[in-house]
């Protein structure tokens, strides 16, 4: 039920008129791999950019975009055992980065820039006001993932709600 219900969310917020890169991909991938199990970890992120990809239109960048969300998915998974505050805040930041530089070499070595180091500087140096707020979306986006989380967790933990609500 949560796979889905992220899914959802995910899908809704990247089809809807937002702030560019403003959406909550890098922290639903993180999110999914500390609270979803293996399976479904890495499934919801990749489904999730496939579907909205779809929807929005294909580019020849997926395979960047794509698989740094898939790696980000494994370092949601690294933060499994060490779910905690300083954690979550250093793999919001290490995601966020991860996402910046696998893209923007996809979106140079695809040929959007002149394949030279300086094309390859112009398409990192033109792409920082994204990055700014793919940083802060990651970050808002996890503070609501993962607070509402925890606080739905320990409000239901001794409750019937709690196999339907908090199972994976």
């Amino acid at each position: 039920m949560l796979a889905i219900l992220l899914l959802t969310f995910g899908f809704a917020t990247r089809l809807f008129i937002h702030t560019p890169n403003f959406t909550p991909v890098i922290a639903l991938a993180l999110f999914g791999g500390v609270y979803l199990n293996k399976k479904y970890a890495l499934i919801l992120p990749l489904g999730l950019m496939a579907i909205s990809d779809m929807a929005i239109g294909m580019h020849n960048v997926v395979f960047f975009t794509w698989g740094s969300i898939v790696a980000i998915a494994l370092l949601g998974m690294w933060l499994k055992s060490r779910n905690n505050w300083v954690n979550i805040a250093s793999t919001n930041l290490v995601g966020a980065v991860l996402f910046f530089i696998v893209t923007n070499f996809g979106v140079w070595a695809m040929g959007w820039y002149p394949l030279t180091l300086a094309g390859l500087a112009d398409c990192f140096w033109l792409a920082i006001p994204f990055f700014r707020t793919t940083l802060l979306s990651t970050i808002v986006y996890s503070v609501i993932l993962f607070g509402l989380y925890e606080l739905v967790a320990y409000r239901v933990k001794d409750t019937r709600l709690a196999r339907v609500l908090l199972t994976n």
